[in-house]
């Protein structure tokens, strides 16, 4: 008897999900607990395995095909590995699939997306992982292939007509889900708040100086975390959240809703787009647990492993647009959250210090708050707040 494959119960907040990727073909022998097929939602990839050893029989829902909670997707043939004889079997009785469809079944991911935006064709592409699988590596070899033999194409025949210079290529892809779900959220973001945005400068020197003192022995002390900024800044607004409780609200329907506790969003940059881990109760963290939260939450963004729950329930967010070399944004609010800190470069600035221009690493901050819930002179102070302690990291330490 088949045993079915089932996409998983989503959460309440999820309504439906797409196949992005089955790593399987029909006839190919599975393994219990071996992962199967990728499903993206508009929040995060779920990975399903398989439940018991056999092959996979059938395939219900292609790449790309929506799905909703346990829907059925496909079906696994359960007992011993199948023979050559019934993988050919298996193979000839599934509906035809073209050569580029089953290249592009064997790559990953973020192979597919780097052949798409360069207009590779799968076909062409040896495959070095496992089972032949096609590897981001093996498509930026072969665009580097490319480029190495474009000179070598002959000139084109002269024309009556003037020649564009260049390629004029024009390709249009829908959006990913996850994507689409950013797009919806940042632009009613705009269209429902009052979003004003504040702004102020940090002397960097104070952290830079504890950091290069302490770097080594932090890392060698909690076991090869290391000492980075973002601890620091997490401390600090968690502490500001505490004075102005305002800025740890959010607003459904009529009623402000103040929370009791502080649960900091991550802004994480991935291939796929961008995704805020939450990192749980902030306050109560040490800045080596807020760094090794935050290690944990990027590597598994970039493996596309966040679960939803990881990603729910914040009341604050903070995003660094400095890692690209932003000096100077106005963040989108992260709704339903009131506020948005946004962090940026770290650049050396002449400044007057007692009567003299002196040189220091400075960062702007900016702080995105919806007015509605937030007046200017909170928003400010708490801004203030931040500046202060992050130029004095004393006072995190002894709460003055």
């Amino acid at each position: 008897m088949a045993i079915e494959i089932k996409a998983p119960q989503f959460p309440e907040s999820v309504e439906e999900g797409s196949i992005a990727t089955w790593h399987k073909q029909v006839g190919e022998p599975v393994s219990r607990d071996e992962l199967i097929v990728d499903i993206e939602t508009d929040k995060t990839v779920l990975e399903v395995v398989a439940a018991e050893d056999g092959v996979l029989a059938e395939v219900t829902k292609q790449e790309g095909d929506v799905v909703s909670s346990q829907e059925l997707i496909g079906k696994i043939k359960p007992g011993a590995v199948a023979s050559p004889s019934e993988k050919h079997a298996e193979i000839s009785s599934a509906p035809a699939v073209d050569s580029q469809t089953q290249a592009a079944s064997a790559a990953n991911p973020a192979a597919k997306k780097l052949a798409e935006e360069n207009n590779i064709d799968l076909v062409s592409v040896t495959g070095t992982g496992k089972d032949g699988r096609i590897l981001k590596e093996d498509v930026q070899n072969a665009i580097a292939s490319t480029k190495a033999t474009a000179p070598l194409t002959s000139a084109p025949q002269k024309s009556a007509v003037p020649a564009l210079t260049g390629e004029r290529v024009e390709k249009r892809v829908p959006m990913t889900r996850l994507r689409a779900t950013i797009a919806k959220r940042l632009l009613d973001a705009q269209h429902n708040a009052a979003m004003l945005t504040t702004f102020n400068e940090v002397n960097m020197s104070p952290l830079m100086d504890l950091r290069k003192q302490y770097k080594d022995l932090f890392e060698k002390t909690h076991n090869g975390t290391r000492l980075g900024f973002m601890g620091f800044f997490v401390k600090a607004v968690a502490e500001a959240l505490k004075r102005f409780p305002a800025v740890n609200a959010s607003i459904d329907g009529n009623d402000i809703v103040y929370h009791g506790y502080y649960d900091v969003g991550v802004a994480v940059s991935t291939e796929r787009g961008l995704v805020v881990p939450v990192l749980r109760d902030c306050d109560r963290m040490s800045i080596a647990e807020v760094e090794g939260g935050i290690k944990n939450y990027a590597v598994a963004a970039k493996d596309g492993k966040l679960a939803i729950e990881d990603m729910t329930g914040g009341t604050f967010t903070i995003t660094n647009g400095g890692v690209f070399g932003s000096l100077l944004s106005t963040p989108i609010l992260n709704p339903p959250q009131t506020a948005i800190l946004g962090m940026h470069k770290i650049q050396e600035r002449p400044m007057a210090v007692n009567g003299e221009v002196v040189i220091k690493p400075m960062m702007y901050l900016a702080l995105s708050y919806d007015h509605r819930m937030i007046d200017g002179k909170d928003a400010v102070q708490f801004l203030v707040v931040i500046k202060d302690m992050l130029e004095g990291p004393a006072r995190m330490l002894l709460d003055v």
